[in-house]
């Protein structure tokens, strides 16, 4: 199966909330606890919470969709008036389909979505070991730690960065 990269829709959403649910429970479960994860998953990846991304100034929210099912997701913002800096806030791949390049795909469309940025900036849990290896391996680099990933939820997190050409 190939899976293509495009834009989210609103006719999306049930879905991405969906793949978002199950990469969490299979991503969060052992680290904070199936309660925890599902207390998350509810408040941030709600189709209602998921709908204010379809209108967001300054962002890219896509989908890798194979026409039968979507099978990753990703969200990057910049709220820097010059865009050079972009915050990588979201991008999972479903369990099952991990190491297939999806994300991969996903994150160049996130760098080519901001083509004056210079900068792309993500939080991570240290802990989704995957996730780390995936960025190390993309090029980013650890710069420092937040107590407060995502700025609401209490949960610390590596900062990690990487360098673009603009």
């Amino acid at each position: 199966m190939t899976f293509f990269v495009r834009t989210a829709s609103r006719n999306d959403l049930e879905a991405i909330s969906s793949l978002l649910g199950e990469t969490w429970h299979a991503t969060y479960d052992a680290i904070y606890g199936p309660e925890k994860v599902s207390e998350i998953t509810t408040s941030w990846h709600s189709v209602k919470a998921l709908e204010t991304r379809l209108t967001r100034p300054e962002s890219e929210f896509i989908v890798a969709d194979d026409a039968e099912r979507i099978g990753g997701v990703a969200f990057a913002a910049s709220s820097d008036p010059e865009r050079k800096l972009v915050m990588l806030h979201q991008l999972y791949v479903h369990p099952d389909l991990q190491g297939q390049g999806i994300g991969t795909a996903l994150l160049e469309e996130v760098i080519a979505a901001f083509p004056d940025a210079t900068t792309i900036r993500l939080e991570v849990e240290e802990a989704n070991s995957g996730a780390v290896e995936f960025y190390r391996a993309h090029g980013f680099e650890a710069i420092g730690r937040t107590e407060d990933c995502g700025g609401d939820s209490g949960i610390p997190a590596a900062v990690y960065e990487r360098r673009l050409s603009a």
